[in-house]
């Protein structure tokens, strides 16, 4: 197979997950392919599942990484929008055929011969491996550009946490004023407050622990707080919100949270819970409640969400740490002491 730079990533050998310099290379640049050089890259929970094999199975070694932020260093010979020299980004995928019904509707997320940016095999028959690596080689319809007003550090968890909060939240961008519930104020929790005060709805913070309330009213600019395990707040809140967006990456039931929706109102789950989740189906029929799921976001919504973190001069609450603290940074995650998304500064960092 033809292969081409040769690159440092940092990967998971076995299912300890544990993170340690790799060299491999990169395949041979095609004619619609953007070269850039890594400048950051975003720490998501699924890293640390993909590469403990919790998810699915791990091709060791595997290099994690799917909130990449770059700069162009080369370009394919067909490749006309971007130059050497722009600031772009790649999220959660980096192909898909181009011709199905997902595709053509520019909903490529969905697309059953999709290709996962890393842990799955491409084109040529190697393993794809993410950005927490000095470079990577992407086909140019899954490169997306970095707005000029926009820090590449802050736009890298957008590029998974981001368009997964707001690719769900688009359908209600409407004109009258919602009631919105946000469970988890995590990486895409934290965004989804954001996305939805943005809309201008009313924004309800869903959470176990009540140590999260001054952050989600006093810096999200939350309306409301509920503590999940306080039933009196719980029952008060009744059927009193049209949505409501699930981002807990761990099994949890979903009973309370049904009751907490008006007729008709959706739960939203995009939380990927390595383990089932629970509901009791009386609670979905006597509502007319829904239940629905959604995958990341497609090309164009993760354009969208770039252009409006600039427009809005929104801020992502992220920790900026070097690639060598990656291990620390996972242990710290599972701990939840990160407020709210670490982003790796590869392009700063000594990577060997």
């Amino acid at each position: 197979m033809a292969e081409g730079r040769r690159v440092i990533g940092w990967a998971a050998r076995d299912s300890s997950g544990h993170l340690s310099p790799y060299s491999f290379s990169l395949r041979k640049t095609e004619a619609e392919d953007v070269v850039f050089k890594v400048l950051y890259s975003g720490v998501d929970h699924t890293d640390i599942h993909v590469v403990r094999s919790e998810i699915m199975p791990a091709n060791y070694p595997l290099v994690p990484g799917h909130e990449v932020v770059g700069e162009v260093v080369e370009l394919g010979k067909e490749v006309k929008k971007f130059k050497v020299g722009d600031i772009v980004g790649v999220g959660c995928i980096i192909w898909s055929c181009g011709e199905c019904f997902s595709c053509k509707s520019k909903m490529e997320q969905y697309c059953n011969q999709r290709i996962l940016t890393y842990n799955a095999i491409d084109k040529d028959g190697r393993i794809t491996q993410g950005g927490y690596s000095s470079a990577m080689v992407v086909h140019q319809r899954f490169v997306v550009r970095i707005p000029d007003k926009l820090a590449p550090e802050q736009a890298a968890p957008l590029l998974c946490a981001g368009v997964t909060a707001y690719s769900p939240l688009k359908q209600f961008n409407v004109s009258k004023t919602l009631k919105a519930g946000i469970v988890g104020l995590g990486g895409v929790g934290h965004l989804g407050v954001l996305i939805a005060k943005a809309m201008g709805h009313h924004v309800t913070v869903i959470s176990s622990s009540e140590k999260k309330r001054e952050e989600a009213l006093e810096h999200l600019g939350a309306d409301a707080f509920l503590v999940s395990s306080n039933a009196h707040e719980m029952e008060k809140a009744v059927n009193s919100l049209d949505y409501i967006l699930d981002t807990v990456p761990a099994g949890h039931p979903l009973d309370s949270y049904l009751s907490l929706l008006q007729v008709d109102g959706k739960l939203i789950i995009v939380g990927a819970a390595p383990t089932p989740l629970q509901f009791i189906a009386s609670d979905l029929i006597t509502g007319k409640r829904n239940i629905s799921g959604s995958f990341v976001g497609s090309i164009e919504d993760t354009q969208e969400i770039l252009e409006l973190w600039a427009e809005k001069g929104l801020t992502s609450m992220i920790e900026t740490v070097k690639i060598d603290y990656v291990n620390e940074a996972f242990k710290r995650m599972e701990r939840n002491e990160v407020r709210y998304r670490f982003v790796l500064d590869v392009g700063g960092s000594n990577l060997e």
